[in-house]
């Protein structure tokens, strides 16, 4: 079960996970190439780069958005609905051919939240947006 399956809370159900771009499991691959052009030595960075990407969660439910990272220590970096003031996508130019980027949710109160290398980040952004209206009209705390 995955740690955002484990925090729901009561009423609470996940409207979407966000997948990350396939360019993250390329530049995996390349660190797993230079493990094996040094002859192992770059082989921990590349199995750690590798658990740090399969360690990572992202999501919106009807309350909130979470991002949760770490390998043996765990930090979830969350933001309720009702708090997100905006959201913002960066890509440069590769991020616009390949269709990947980084979204920024800014709430108030909280800082803000990067979803980075994210697949098709203008979908992330209509989700939680989507999430936050079906939200106010149910009228979910």
């Amino acid at each position: 079960m995955s740690y955002i399956e484990e925090s729901l809370s009561r009423g609470e159900e996940i409207h979407q996970v966000f997948e990350r771009h396939w360019m993250i499991g390329l530049v995996i691959s390349l660190h797993f190439l230079l493990a094996i052009l040094t002859i192992g030595i770059w082989l921990i960075p590349a199995i750690y780069i590798w658990l740090k990407w399969k360690k990572t969660e992202q999501a919106v439910t009807n309350k909130r958005v979470i991002h949760k990272h770490g390998i043996i220590s765990r930090t979830s970096d969350e933001m309720r609905l009702k708090s997100i003031e905006s959201i913002v996508i960066s890509q440069g130019i590769m991020g616009r051919i390949l269709g990947y980027g980084t979204v920024t949710i800014s709430g108030r109160g909280q800082g803000h939240l990067e979803l980075k290398w994210m697949k098709a980040p203008l979908n992330v952004k209509k989700e939680i947006e989507n999430a936050e209206y079906e939200n106010r009209e149910s009228g979910i705390a």
